[in-house]
Order: structure tokens, then sequence, then C-alpha cells
């Protein structure tokens, strides 16, 4: 009782002090690969900032400053929220099945008029959110017991059911990605995760039967894009053309034939990696993954560096939810892995995915604030 009191008695710091106290370096290279990401939908405009820079550096502003809101809330109310958020966003995928706008095959938005939600996207957030709520009650030894997986699981595969319903088996990846992430950070042994990877690989005869002849043609042209150059392998034909003929400096700012002549397919979402590669080279891409690579180093940093275990898997949680991003739009865009329609992060064009990575990293920066908060293990909610 006396941590429990010490822990909710501790003078707050004001709104000014927290503000001072943002983790500025990790703004800052949100901002330059933001910026990155501005430059490249200018080029694919033709020199204009309609119709994309324009509205995405509007959405970068309205992101900042709920980056900056969700950095002032205090990280115990973030693990109260936790449970509601979930639910919230389990409902908007309910909705999204029956009211959902349909696009690329997929029901996957809900149109309110100033935007396109995307429930998908939040519940990202929201899985790292309960998750680590759940584990945050659980000693070490609690929490690799299998029996305590029965919950984390059930969260985990719930939201994933949903979302591969709409389709959209990039999403689902991504979720699975983070939760086996969570789960390993709070301590699930290896020898679960060996168990855990050999069933996915059992399972993929019977999962090839249940996807969507679309899905399986992205498999088949991934294998072979040569099988259709001029159909389904048209748009990571023109991908690889693109990017090999970018060279280490690139063919200059606004001067990629590829992209420019409109060879390149969805250059200002998907592909836009490699709309950079052509016009700036491998120089080009690895800036970007430069600061790619501080944005994660720095999100590490931060969940090391957190006191209550539930900022700790929150923030780790975030982090491996960017890494995801970075790691499958690049994959996918240089022909590495099946084309699975997942943008790049902070750079592609895109009203929902920019939001809620900024809200990820608000929750992210409210970690760090806070991060000398210490939050009883065995608690209920802390407000």
């Amino acid at each position: 009782m006396a941590t429990r009191a010490l822990a909710l008695d501790r003078p707050q710091p004001s709104p000014l002090l927290k503000l001072l106290d943002l983790h500025w370096p990790l703004l800052l290279a949100v901002t330059a690969i933001s910026s990155i990401g501005f430059l490249m939908l200018y080029s694919v405009a033709g020199g204009s900032l309609e119709p994309w820079a324009a509205r995405q550096m509007i959405r970068f502003l309205v992101g900042l400053c709920i980056l900056v809101v969700f950095a002032m809330i205090d990280i115990r109310i973030w693990m109260a929220m936790a449970y509601p958020f979930y639910l919230g966003c389990i409902f908007l995928l309910l909705v999204v099945q029956f009211m959902g706008k349909t696009g690329k095959g997929a029901e996957r938005w809900i149109d309110l008029g100033f935007i396109q939600l995307q429930p998908s996207e939040l519940m990202k957030l929201a899985l790292v959110l309960a998750l680590a709520r759940f584990f945050h009650g659980k000693s070490y030894d609690e929490a690799v017991k299998l029996r305590s997986l029965i919950v984390p699981l059930g969260l985990l595969v719930v939201p994933v059911v949903l979302v591969l319903l709409q389709p959209n088996l990039g999403t689902a990846t991504i979720l699975c990605f983070i939760g086996a992430c969570v789960l390993f950070v709070s301590g699930l042994r290896w020898w679960i995760i060996i168990l855990a990877v050999s069933g996915v690989a059992a399972s993929v005869p019977v999962a090839w039967e249940f996807l969507h002849d679309y899905q399986k043609e992205r498999v088949y042209t991934f294998m072979d894009p040569s099988r259709d150059p001029l159909g389904a392998g048209y748009n990571i034909t023109q991908a690889n053309i693109a990017m090999g003929s970018g060279g280490l400096f690139g063919k200059g700012f606004m001067n990629g034939t590829q992209s420019q002549l409109d060879f390149l397919p969805e250059k200002q979402t998907d592909f836009i990696f490699v709309m950079l590669g052509e016009e700036f080279g491998l120089a080009g891409c690895l800036v970007l993954m430069g600061l790619y690579v501080v944005v994660l180093g720095i999100g590490l940093s931060i969940g090391l560096g957190a006191r209550a275990h539930f900022s700790r898997i929150v923030a780790l949680g975030l982090t491996m939810n960017v890494l995801a991003y970075i790691l499958i739009n690049m994959a996918m865009v240089m022909g590495l892995i099946p084309v699975v329609g997942i943008p790049l992060p902070l750079v592609s064009y895109g009203g929902t995915a920019m939001l809620t990575v900024m809200m990820g990293f608000g929750i992210l920066m409210s970690v760090y604030v806070h991060r000398e908060r210490e939050i009883p293990r065995q608690t209920g909610l802390l407000i």
C-alpha cells in the first residue's frame, strides 16, 4: 500500500515541463522523414503541391498536434484506457464488415466525410496497449506459463480474424508480428516461439485454400513476375526497372522516367520508396533508411529506459509496429515478398496511416516523458 500511495501521490510535473521534456531528437527525425515524403509527393504531381503534398502536410501538422497532446497524457491514463480502446477498435472492425467502403477488393474504410477511417490501423495501437496492460499485471513467472497465454492470444486472434475477413492480409500480418514481439518481450520462452512458427508453417497449405483469387495471384506473380508482365506482374516489373535505373545517386529530382511518365503504379502510396530510389539512387534510399534506424533506435532506448513494465512493453511494441511497416513495404517493392499494400510510414500518402503513426509516436513520447513513473505490477486502474 505504501508503494501504491507513493506512485499515486508523487507530484505531477507541469505541462510546460512536460513540453520541454519531449524527446526532441525523435521529433526531429520524424519531421525529417515526413519532409522526404512531402518532397516525393511534390515530385509525383509533376512539381505541384496538389493533390498530394499539400494534403499530406496538413495531415502531418494535425498529427504533430496529436503527438504533443498524447505525450502530455500520463502513462497511467493510457494504461487505464487500454481495454476500452481495444474494445472500441473491435467495434469499428465489426462496423467495417457492414458499412465499410470497398477499395481494391477489400472493405477496409469507414467514410466519415472529412476522412476515410481505417480501423485496422487503429487496432495496431490498441493491440499493443491491451497486451501491455495484460502482461503488466503478471509477474515474470506467471507470464511464461502456457495458461497465461490464453487471454493474450484471444486479444490477438479476434482482430486478426476480423481483418482477414475484409480481407487485408498485410495488416493481419503486422498484427501477428506485433503480437509475437510483445509476447517475446513479456518473457515468452523460445521453445514456444519455435513451436508456434512451426505450426504456422505447417498450416500454410490449408491457409492457401482460404486465400482470395487476387491474393493467390500476388503470390504467383511474386514467384514469377514475367508470367504476366503487362498484367499482374506489371507493378513489380516497373518497380524493379525504376529502382535499378536509379543507380548510386539517381536521375535527379523530378527526372525519374518510370515515375514521371506514369509507368510506375501507386507511386504516391505503396511504391513511393521506388520513386525515391529512381530519383535519388542508393544514396537517397540509405539516407531514409538511416533516419528510420535512428527512430527505431530511439524507440528501443525509450522502452529500455522506462521504469514501469507497462511502459516498457508499450514502447517496444510501438517501435516494432513501425519496424513492421518499414520491412514489409521495402521488401514488397523490391520484390522480396508478394505485394500486400502496406504504406511506408510517414512517407506514403494516406490520411489514417499518417495520423495513426503519429498517434503511436505520441504514446511513445508519453512513455519517455513519464519514464520515471512507477506503476505497481498488481494494480487496477490507477486514475
